[in-house]
Protein backbone atom coordinates (compact mmCIF):
# COMPACT_ATOMS: atom_id res chain seq x y z
CA UNK A 1 0.00 0.00 0.00
CA UNK A 2 1.36 3.18 -1.11
CA UNK A 3 1.97 5.90 1.95
CA UNK A 4 -0.94 7.89 0.42
CA UNK A 5 -3.47 5.18 1.41
CA UNK A 6 -4.92 5.21 5.18
CA UNK A 7 -4.31 2.11 7.33
CA UNK A 8 -7.62 0.73 6.37
CA UNK A 9 -7.03 1.26 2.79
CA UNK A 10 -8.97 4.87 3.10
CA UNK A 11 -7.72 7.69 0.92
CA UNK A 12 -6.73 10.23 3.48
CA UNK A 13 -7.91 13.04 1.18
CA UNK A 14 -10.64 15.14 1.43
CA UNK A 15 -9.60 17.96 -0.74
CA UNK A 16 -9.01 17.54 -4.80
CA UNK A 17 -8.67 21.14 -5.59
CA UNK A 18 -11.44 21.00 -8.60
CA UNK A 19 -14.20 22.90 -6.54
CA UNK A 20 -16.55 20.12 -7.66
CA UNK A 21 -19.26 19.89 -5.07
CA UNK A 22 -21.92 17.12 -4.16
CA UNK A 23 -25.21 17.33 -4.05
CA UNK A 24 -25.42 14.80 -0.69
CA UNK A 25 -23.76 15.90 2.70
CA UNK A 26 -20.94 17.67 2.94
CA UNK A 27 -17.62 15.67 3.10
CA UNK A 28 -16.39 14.17 6.36
CA UNK A 29 -13.17 15.67 7.47
CA UNK A 30 -10.55 13.98 9.47
CA UNK A 31 -10.76 13.94 12.89
CA UNK A 32 -8.47 16.22 14.47
CA UNK A 33 -5.11 15.30 16.18
CA UNK A 34 -5.55 15.13 20.01
CA UNK A 35 -3.35 18.17 20.74
CA UNK A 36 -5.34 20.35 18.34
CA UNK A 37 -8.93 19.50 19.63
CA UNK A 38 -10.94 22.22 21.53
CA UNK A 39 -14.30 22.43 23.63
CA UNK A 40 -15.33 25.73 23.02
CA UNK A 41 -19.10 26.51 23.24
CA UNK A 42 -21.79 26.94 22.89
CA UNK A 43 -22.58 25.19 19.37
CA UNK A 44 -22.84 28.34 16.76
CA UNK A 45 -25.23 27.88 14.36
CA UNK A 46 -23.67 26.76 10.75
CA UNK A 47 -22.43 29.97 8.44
CA UNK A 48 -24.27 30.98 5.52
CA UNK A 49 -23.16 30.28 2.12
CA UNK A 50 -21.94 32.93 -0.16
CA UNK A 51 -22.02 31.44 -3.60
CA UNK A 52 -21.73 34.78 -5.48
CA UNK A 53 -18.65 35.42 -3.58
CA UNK A 54 -17.29 32.03 -4.86
CA UNK A 55 -18.56 32.33 -8.55
CA UNK A 56 -16.80 35.36 -8.78
CA UNK A 57 -13.64 34.06 -7.37
CA UNK A 58 -13.86 30.69 -8.73
CA UNK A 59 -16.17 30.94 -12.23
CA UNK A 60 -18.83 27.63 -12.35
CA UNK A 61 -17.84 24.20 -11.13
CA UNK A 62 -14.69 22.59 -12.72
CA UNK A 63 -13.49 19.23 -12.92
CA UNK A 64 -9.92 20.55 -14.15
CA UNK A 65 -7.74 20.08 -10.74
CA UNK A 66 -6.37 23.84 -10.07
CA UNK A 67 -3.12 22.81 -7.98
CA UNK A 68 -0.79 20.04 -8.89
CA UNK A 69 -0.57 16.65 -6.56
CA UNK A 70 1.85 17.97 -4.60
CA UNK A 71 0.41 21.16 -3.59
CA UNK A 72 -2.90 19.47 -2.99
CA UNK A 73 -1.76 17.14 -0.92
CA UNK A 74 -0.07 19.86 1.34
CA UNK A 75 -3.59 21.73 1.37
CA UNK A 76 -5.16 18.10 2.54
CA UNK A 77 -2.48 18.04 5.20
CA UNK A 78 -3.57 21.61 6.91
CA UNK A 79 -7.43 20.27 7.06
CA UNK A 80 -6.26 17.34 8.53
CA UNK A 81 -3.40 18.46 11.01
CA UNK A 82 -5.57 21.80 11.93
CA UNK A 83 -2.88 24.05 11.15
CA UNK A 84 -2.41 27.29 9.00
CA UNK A 85 -1.39 27.52 5.33
CA UNK A 86 1.44 30.28 4.73
CA UNK A 87 0.89 30.60 1.13
CA UNK A 88 3.12 32.18 -1.18
CA UNK A 89 3.62 32.75 -4.79
CA UNK A 90 4.08 34.97 -7.57
CA UNK A 91 1.09 37.98 -7.11
CA UNK A 92 -2.49 37.50 -8.81
CA UNK A 93 -2.31 33.79 -9.44
CA UNK A 94 -4.59 32.34 -7.10
CA UNK A 95 -3.05 32.45 -3.86
CA UNK A 96 -6.42 34.27 -2.48
CA UNK A 97 -8.60 31.97 -4.51
CA UNK A 98 -7.42 29.19 -2.54
CA UNK A 99 -9.30 30.04 0.26
CA UNK A 100 -12.34 29.79 -1.65
CA UNK A 101 -11.83 26.34 -3.13
CA UNK A 102 -11.56 24.57 -0.15
CA UNK A 103 -14.50 26.52 1.02
CA UNK A 104 -16.46 25.81 -1.87
CA UNK A 105 -15.58 22.08 -2.29
CA UNK A 106 -15.75 20.94 1.54
CA UNK A 107 -18.79 22.73 2.14
CA UNK A 108 -17.60 25.44 4.74
CA UNK A 109 -19.65 28.37 4.34
CA UNK A 110 -18.94 32.11 3.66
CA UNK A 111 -14.54 32.35 3.71
CA UNK A 112 -13.73 35.05 6.16
CA UNK A 113 -11.80 38.07 4.75
CA UNK A 114 -9.02 39.46 6.76
CA UNK A 115 -6.71 42.22 4.83
CA UNK A 116 -3.98 43.52 6.39
CA UNK A 117 -2.46 46.35 6.07
CA UNK A 118 0.63 48.25 7.63
CA UNK A 119 -1.66 49.45 10.17
CA UNK A 120 -3.15 46.40 11.24
CA UNK A 121 -3.40 45.26 14.89
CA UNK A 122 -4.20 41.18 16.42
CA UNK A 123 -7.30 43.03 17.78
CA UNK A 124 -8.43 44.75 14.23
CA UNK A 125 -8.69 40.83 13.53
CA UNK A 126 -10.11 39.52 16.87
CA UNK A 127 -13.44 42.07 17.99
CA UNK A 128 -14.21 45.75 17.53
CA UNK A 129 -16.01 47.71 20.50
CA UNK A 130 -17.82 51.17 19.73
CA UNK A 131 -17.08 52.73 23.20
CA UNK A 132 -18.17 56.10 21.89
CA UNK A 133 -21.38 54.42 20.56
CA UNK A 134 -22.28 53.06 23.60
CA UNK A 135 -21.75 55.83 25.61
CA UNK A 136 -23.85 58.03 23.58
CA UNK A 137 -26.65 55.17 23.58
CA UNK A 138 -26.17 55.41 27.49
CA UNK A 139 -26.69 58.85 27.33
CA UNK A 140 -29.71 58.47 25.35
CA UNK A 141 -31.13 56.01 27.61
CA UNK A 142 -30.76 58.00 30.92
CA UNK A 143 -32.38 60.80 29.16
CA UNK A 144 -35.01 58.62 28.51
CA UNK A 145 -35.48 57.59 31.28
CA UNK A 146 -35.53 61.13 33.88
CA UNK A 147 -38.69 62.97 33.77
CA UNK A 148 -38.45 66.23 31.07
CA UNK A 149 -36.68 69.26 32.74
CA UNK A 150 -34.76 67.56 35.84
CA UNK A 151 -31.44 66.23 36.19
CA UNK A 152 -31.68 63.91 38.06
CA UNK A 153 -30.28 60.18 37.24
CA UNK A 154 -32.51 57.19 37.11
CA UNK A 155 -32.32 54.80 39.76
CA UNK A 156 -29.76 51.64 39.66
CA UNK A 157 -32.21 49.42 41.40
CA UNK A 158 -33.26 46.78 39.05
CA UNK A 159 -37.12 46.87 40.33
CA UNK A 160 -37.09 50.53 39.31
CA UNK A 161 -36.28 49.74 35.37
CA UNK A 162 -38.62 49.21 33.52
CA UNK A 163 -37.76 45.88 31.19
CA UNK A 164 -38.75 47.63 27.59
CA UNK A 165 -36.04 50.43 29.34
CA UNK A 166 -33.03 48.66 30.14
CA UNK A 167 -29.44 49.90 29.55
CA UNK A 168 -28.32 49.49 26.43
CA UNK A 169 -26.41 45.81 26.66
CA UNK A 170 -22.22 46.02 26.07
CA UNK A 171 -22.70 42.99 23.56
CA UNK A 172 -24.35 45.10 21.27
CA UNK A 173 -21.61 47.10 20.72
CA UNK A 174 -18.95 44.12 20.21
CA UNK A 175 -18.25 43.28 16.40
CA UNK A 176 -16.46 40.18 16.07
CA UNK A 177 -13.69 40.43 13.69
CA UNK A 178 -12.87 38.06 10.82
CA UNK A 179 -10.30 35.92 13.42
CA UNK A 180 -12.49 35.81 16.04
CA UNK A 181 -15.58 35.02 14.18
CA UNK A 182 -13.60 32.29 12.59
CA UNK A 183 -12.28 30.86 16.56
CA UNK A 184 -16.16 31.09 17.88
CA UNK A 185 -17.51 27.04 18.08
CA UNK A 186 -18.26 25.74 14.91
CA UNK A 187 -19.25 22.07 14.74
CA UNK A 188 -17.24 22.45 11.24
CA UNK A 189 -13.99 24.71 10.72
CA UNK A 190 -15.13 27.79 8.98
CA UNK A 191 -12.54 29.10 6.28
CA UNK A 192 -10.43 32.17 7.27
CA UNK A 193 -8.29 34.37 4.97
CA UNK A 194 -5.65 36.41 6.23
CA UNK A 195 -4.30 38.37 2.80
CA UNK A 196 -1.06 39.82 2.29
CA UNK A 197 0.20 39.09 6.08
CA UNK A 198 3.77 40.30 4.54
CA UNK A 199 2.18 43.87 4.73
CA UNK A 200 1.50 43.97 8.41
CA UNK A 201 3.85 45.49 11.44
CA UNK A 202 6.47 43.44 12.09
CA UNK A 203 4.99 42.62 15.30
CA UNK A 204 1.81 41.15 14.15
CA UNK A 205 2.98 37.28 13.22
CA UNK A 206 4.29 37.25 16.25
CA UNK A 207 1.24 38.57 18.19
CA UNK A 208 -0.85 35.94 16.62
CA UNK A 209 0.76 32.72 17.90
CA UNK A 210 -1.01 32.92 21.18
CA UNK A 211 -4.33 32.63 19.74
CA UNK A 212 -3.04 30.41 16.20
CA UNK A 213 -1.68 28.44 19.21
CA UNK A 214 -4.62 27.85 21.85
CA UNK A 215 -7.58 28.51 19.38
CA UNK A 216 -8.82 30.85 21.88
CA UNK A 217 -8.74 34.62 22.90
CA UNK A 218 -10.53 36.75 25.90
CA UNK A 219 -12.63 40.20 25.21
CA UNK A 220 -11.50 41.87 28.45
CA UNK A 221 -14.33 44.33 27.86
CA UNK A 222 -16.65 41.22 28.40
CA UNK A 223 -14.83 39.13 31.25
CA UNK A 224 -15.13 42.85 33.36
CA UNK A 225 -18.85 43.20 32.66
CA UNK A 226 -21.17 41.99 35.24
CA UNK A 227 -23.18 39.69 33.24
CA UNK A 228 -22.06 36.14 32.34
CA UNK A 229 -23.07 35.98 29.01
CA UNK A 230 -23.45 38.57 25.83
CA UNK A 231 -24.97 38.43 22.53
CA UNK A 232 -22.30 40.13 20.32
CA UNK A 233 -22.44 41.08 16.84
CA UNK A 234 -19.81 38.82 14.24
CA UNK A 235 -18.34 38.71 11.22
CA UNK A 236 -20.83 37.46 9.02
CA UNK A 237 -24.09 39.93 8.06
CA UNK A 238 -27.10 39.76 10.21
CA UNK A 239 -25.31 37.17 12.53
CA UNK A 240 -24.47 37.21 16.33
CA UNK A 241 -23.44 34.65 18.60
CA UNK A 242 -23.33 34.30 22.16
CA UNK A 243 -19.90 34.62 24.71
CA UNK A 244 -19.76 33.52 27.99
CA UNK A 245 -17.50 35.10 30.61
CA UNK A 246 -16.06 36.97 28.17
CA UNK A 247 -14.15 33.88 26.03
CA UNK A 248 -14.16 32.71 22.99
CA UNK A 249 -13.04 29.20 21.97
CA UNK A 250 -12.91 27.32 18.86
CA UNK A 251 -14.31 23.35 18.30
CA UNK A 252 -12.99 22.68 15.29
CA UNK A 253 -9.92 24.96 14.41
CA UNK A 254 -10.54 26.84 11.35
CA UNK A 255 -9.28 26.21 7.70
CA UNK A 256 -6.41 29.48 7.79
CA UNK A 257 -5.00 30.54 4.42
CA UNK A 258 -2.64 32.99 5.08
CA UNK A 259 -1.02 34.56 1.49
CA UNK A 260 2.33 36.69 1.41
CA UNK A 261 3.94 38.07 -2.14
CA UNK A 262 7.25 37.26 -0.44
CA UNK A 263 8.18 40.77 0.93
CA UNK A 264 9.93 39.77 3.82
CA UNK A 265 10.55 36.92 5.97
CA UNK A 266 8.65 36.15 8.76
CA UNK A 267 9.88 34.58 12.24
CA UNK A 268 10.77 30.91 12.87
CA UNK A 269 8.13 30.67 15.93
CA UNK A 270 5.09 31.60 13.56
CA UNK A 271 6.85 29.60 10.17
CA UNK A 272 6.83 26.47 12.85
CA UNK A 273 3.08 26.55 13.29
CA UNK A 274 1.98 26.58 9.55
CA UNK A 275 2.21 24.76 6.27
CA UNK A 276 4.51 26.40 3.75
CA UNK A 277 2.90 25.67 0.03
CA UNK A 278 4.07 27.97 -2.79
CA UNK A 279 1.72 28.33 -5.55
CA UNK A 280 2.68 26.61 -8.85
CA UNK A 281 2.26 28.72 -11.92
CA UNK A 282 -0.83 27.62 -13.66
CA UNK A 283 -0.33 25.20 -17.06
CA UNK A 284 -1.48 26.16 -20.14
CA UNK A 285 -4.82 23.21 -19.80
CA UNK A 286 -5.74 25.25 -16.18
CA UNK A 287 -5.71 28.69 -17.46
CA UNK A 288 -8.24 27.27 -20.47
CA UNK A 289 -10.11 25.40 -17.83
CA UNK A 290 -10.13 28.31 -15.70
CA UNK A 291 -11.36 30.59 -18.47
CA UNK A 292 -14.37 28.15 -19.55
CA UNK A 293 -15.51 28.33 -15.50
CA UNK A 294 -15.80 31.88 -15.49
CA UNK A 295 -17.32 32.31 -18.66
CA UNK A 296 -18.92 29.43 -19.34
CA UNK A 297 -17.22 28.88 -22.74
CA UNK A 298 -14.17 28.92 -24.72
CA UNK A 299 -13.67 32.39 -27.10
CA UNK A 300 -12.10 32.10 -30.61
CA UNK A 301 -8.79 33.42 -29.51
CA UNK A 302 -8.44 31.39 -26.62
CA UNK A 303 -5.89 29.04 -27.16
CA UNK A 304 -3.82 31.59 -28.50
CA UNK A 305 -3.88 33.96 -25.66
CA UNK A 306 -3.25 31.39 -23.09
CA UNK A 307 -0.08 30.86 -24.93
CA UNK A 308 0.88 34.19 -25.82
CA UNK A 309 0.14 34.53 -21.88
CA UNK A 310 2.11 31.28 -20.83
CA UNK A 311 4.71 32.24 -22.53
CA UNK A 312 5.19 35.91 -20.80
CA UNK A 313 5.16 33.80 -17.72
CA UNK A 314 7.63 32.00 -18.53
CA UNK A 315 9.63 34.83 -19.46
CA UNK A 316 9.89 36.17 -16.38
CA UNK A 317 7.92 38.54 -16.32
CA UNK A 318 5.47 39.84 -13.81
CA UNK A 319 1.43 38.45 -14.97
CA UNK A 320 -1.86 38.44 -13.00
CA UNK A 321 -4.40 35.41 -13.48
CA UNK A 322 -6.41 38.78 -13.90
CA UNK A 323 -5.20 40.27 -16.83
CA UNK A 324 -6.09 37.22 -18.99
CA UNK A 325 -9.63 37.02 -17.98
CA UNK A 326 -9.72 40.36 -18.44
CA UNK A 327 -8.50 39.83 -22.13
CA UNK A 328 -10.60 37.06 -23.32
CA UNK A 329 -13.46 38.86 -21.86
CA UNK A 330 -12.58 41.38 -24.50
CA UNK A 331 -12.44 38.63 -27.47
CA UNK A 332 -16.19 38.30 -26.71
CA UNK A 333 -17.20 41.77 -27.04
CA UNK A 334 -19.23 42.85 -29.85
CA UNK A 335 -17.49 43.26 -33.19
CA UNK A 336 -14.01 43.50 -31.13
CA UNK A 337 -11.50 42.51 -33.94
CA UNK A 338 -7.72 41.01 -32.74
CA UNK A 339 -6.15 43.20 -34.99
CA UNK A 340 -4.57 46.44 -35.87
CA UNK A 341 -5.64 48.72 -32.73
CA UNK A 342 -7.80 45.81 -31.10
CA UNK A 343 -4.73 44.02 -30.57
CA UNK A 344 -2.99 47.17 -29.37
CA UNK A 345 -5.53 47.29 -26.52
CA UNK A 346 -4.91 43.32 -25.96
CA UNK A 347 -1.14 43.92 -25.11
CA UNK A 348 -1.79 46.56 -22.65
CA UNK A 349 -4.45 44.34 -21.22
CA UNK A 350 -1.44 41.75 -20.82
CA UNK A 351 1.87 43.97 -20.23
CA UNK A 352 4.43 43.18 -17.77
CA UNK A 353 3.37 44.81 -14.11
CA UNK A 354 6.81 44.74 -13.60
CA UNK A 355 7.59 47.42 -15.27
CA UNK A 356 5.60 50.19 -13.80
CA UNK A 357 3.25 50.88 -16.37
Amino acid sequence: MSGSQAAEGQDWRVFRATSATSDGPPPTLPSAPPWRRFSGGPAQQPPPDDERAARRRLGHVDAVPRLDEESTDIVNAAVLLRRPLLVTGSPGMGKSTLAYLISRELHLGRVLEWNIVSRTTLRDGLYAHDALGRAQAIAAWRAGLNPVGTDALPSTEPDDVPPALSAPALGDFITLGPLGTALLPYDRPRVLLVDELDKSDIDLPNDLLHVLENGSYEIPELVRDAEDSARVHIGDPGQQAVVREGRVECREFPVVVITSNGEREFPAAFRRRCLPLHMPEFTREQLLAIVSSHLQTLPPEAESLVDLFVRRVDDGGTHSLDQLLNAMQLTTAGTYRADGDGRKLLEMLLRDLSKGR
